[in-house]
């Protein structure tokens, strides 16, 4: 339901799948708009999103958020995430987010959600979520995509980040730097 709705207002871009699992829970790969873009004409229509998180995998069940992980650019970002998704977070919700632009991987807590942050210049968050979570292809084999995606959040149980736990956000802020994406594409 929360994934449909965000559908329905427009929150979701360049969607890879929403697909439901074998246990009911409806999952999500794509792009997820943290901020908007403005309203272009008077039928409402918008422009291009200014901020995302790409490669977005988003669990729901039962109207809410039980895990959110994607890539961002500017640790800035965590915040529009936070103010436009958090009414929707499930209490037990598991959330890692990449980040282009910070120095050291990190744990902070905002609107009661434990974030783990990573850096990443370059990659694929899925590729790197699975393999912080120490799952291989053949924990996939078979699966349908909403299951593959229900195995990473299962995986999340057992899961327990070594990483540095900062006091709030203003103090995660100060561990970021000038760090630019590598993009890789035709010569």
């Amino acid at each position: 339901m929360i994934i449909e709705k965000y559908e329905e207002q427009g929150l979701l871009f360049n969607m890879n799948f929403t697909a439901k699992s074998s246990s009911g829970e409806t999952a999500y790969r794509g792009e997820l708009i943290l901020i908007e873009g403005e309203v272009a004409d008077d039928k409402g229509r918008r422009k291009p999103p200014v901020a995302i998180m790409r490669h977005s995998v988003l669990l729901e069940k039962g109207g809410k958020l039980l895990l959110i992980a994607g890539f961002i650019d500017k640790l800035e970002l965590l915040e529009p995430l936070v103010e436009k998704y958090s009414a929707d977070f499930s209490p037990d919700i598991k959330a890692l987010i990449y980040v282009v632009n910070i120095t050291k991987p990190m744990q902070v807590e905002m609107a009661g959600c434990n974030f783990v942050l990573m850096p990443l210049t370059d990659g694929i968050a899925w590729n790197e979520l699975t393999e912080e979570l120490g799952l291989e292809k053949s924990d996939f084999k078979g699966k349908s995509t909403g299951d593959k995606v229900v195995t990473v959040y299962e995986e999340f149980g057992s899961y327990s980040p070594n990483y540095d736990e900062v006091a709030d956000f203003a103090t995660a802020m100060t561990f970021t730097a000038d760090i630019q994406r590598e993009d890789r594409g035709p010569v």
